[in-house]
């Protein structure tokens, strides 16, 4: 309040203040004479001497002459109830720019920049992190494990500062809580050692309770909010409960997806009763993860665009709706990102689930994906991966390219996807140098 004061009384912005001033004025005179009005005095009543007034620190103009003595007992309370407005407004401002860049950005705030983080920034192209993946080369072993998880996720942080610091994870730790054993094998990826495609199986599917089955996610979230100490948001994730059937009924990977779509087509039931159970627990899930720390949260929904847009309706859409609608109803300020590679075919659908955020992949052109969506949506996105194996001037090309057709504000920059294998080190840290130091 005190920055407030001085602010005002130096009068930096003299129309501003003039304009104040008479406003005080009328306002003073007004209230004087209702004050007569209604309470008369024979004189009017002089300012104490223990209160002396002086003269205001500013040269008044002269077709505005000072207040009459009469009324500047009822000006000083205006001027005083005029520096409270202000500084309530100040204060407010002040906690918006506390919040962090990617925060404001989302809920439309006025920004200087797109705040920018990267899928994936945390991983193998990181020389640090091989070395961790030496030392432990079990990935569940390093995703389940608080003091690895924290390092991990902030190693990129240490080095880049990006505006988002993503929990490292995998969107399938939540299947050994819902009795169904995995593991995630170099060189294979994900295996589900008894897939899930009978009704009766799907009656095993345990509903996912993550204070009981990973906490070391909370642990590791408080974490690193505290580490991050609102420089950044702490970003959480979940997987989309479409995405995590189509890996645990075709029992990992697929190319062509024909089990979960034998299942989908030939017993419906059966899949919408597995979908159920993933949905509700991912819904719990992003409860979990913001109660701990997540300041934003991304349900990655990888597989549905291998849906034609009548089965996404039927099998994705309503899912994702529910985990965000149930959420929502808790956390209401938490702000939720979709992504879903290559979700070109489904950009509108997308934005029916209710989510704060689209993240288009880079076979969308960003300027059309905007269009699309609608001013009300915040995008984010959307430089193809690859470009990060280009030359410096071609990164910073389509960086500016990227953030000129997204326009300005309620935009995350990030790439169309996560960073790949092999990509160099330096050029990443190219991407982020440009990406912070633009200006709108």
């Amino acid at each position: 309040m005190a920055k407030v004061n001085v602010l005002l009384d130096s009068c930096k912005d003299q129309i501003r203040f003039l304009i104040d001033f008479q406003i005080l004025l009328s306002l003073t005179k007004r209230d004087t004479q209702l004050n007569h009005q209604l309470h008369p005095q024979p004189q009017p009543q002089p300012c104490p001497a223990s209160t002396p007034l002086s003269p205001p620190p500013y040269p008044l103009p002269m077709f505005l002459p000072p207040p009459p003595e009469e009324y500047l007992p009822q000006f000083v309370w205006n001027l005083n109830s005029l520096k409270l407005h202000v500084g309530a407004v100040a204060e407010a401002k002040a906690t918006a720019a506390a919040e962090p860049l990617l925060l404001n950005a989302v809920r439309g705030e006025d920004v200087e920049r797109p705040p920018v983080w990267l899928m994936r920034q945390a991983g193998r192209y990181m020389k640090s992190y091989q070395i961790i993946c030496e030392k432990y080369p079990s990935f569940r072993e390093r995703s389940e494990n608080v003091d690895l998880v924290v390092e991990i996720s902030l190693q990129p942080w240490n080095v880049f500062k990006p505006d988002g610091v993503i929990l490292f994870s995998d969107i399938l730790t939540p299947l050994s809580g819902m009795n169904i054993p995995f593991d995630i094998v170099k060189g294979k990826g994900p295996i589900i050692f008894d897939p899930i495609r009978s009704a009766a199986q799907v009656d095993q599917v345990r509903e996912f309770v993550p204070e009981d089955s990973v906490p070391y996610v909370g642990e590791a979230l408080t974490i690193l909010r505290k580490e991050v100490d609102n420089k950044a948001a702490v970003l959480g994730f979940v997987g989309a409960p479409f995405t995590l059937a189509s890996y645990v009924v075709e029992g990992g990977s697929s190319k062509h997806f024909s089990k979960i779509k034998r299942l989908a087509f030939s017993e419906p039931k059966v899949l919408h009763s597995l979908l159920q159970k993933f949905a509700s627990s991912m819904a719990r899930y992003v409860q979990y993860q913001a109660d701990n720390g997540a300041q934003a949260v991304q349900i990655f929904d990888s597989w549905a665009t291998e849906l034609s847009p009548v089965d996404f309706e039927e099998f994705s859409l309503p899912y994702l709706k529910q985990i965000v609608d149930t959420v929502k109803k808790t956390h209401p300020e938490l702000p939720i990102i979709l992504y879903a590679s290559g979700s070109g075919g489904l950009l509108e659908r997308l934005a029916l689930t209710g989510v704060d955020v689209v993240s288009l992949d880079w076979t969308v052109d960003m300027a059309e994906g905007r269009k699309r969506l609608g001013p009300n949506m915040a995008v984010q996105g959307n430089v193809d991966p690859g470009v990060l194996f280009g030359s410096k001037e071609f990164i910073t090309e389509r960086i500016n390219d990227t953030v000129r057709k997204a326009g300005r504000g309620k935009h995350i920059l990030n790439l169309g996807h996560g960073i790949v294998v092999g990509t160099p080190e330096e050029n990443v840290a190219h991407f982020f140098e440009v990406a912070k130091g633009i200006r709108y």
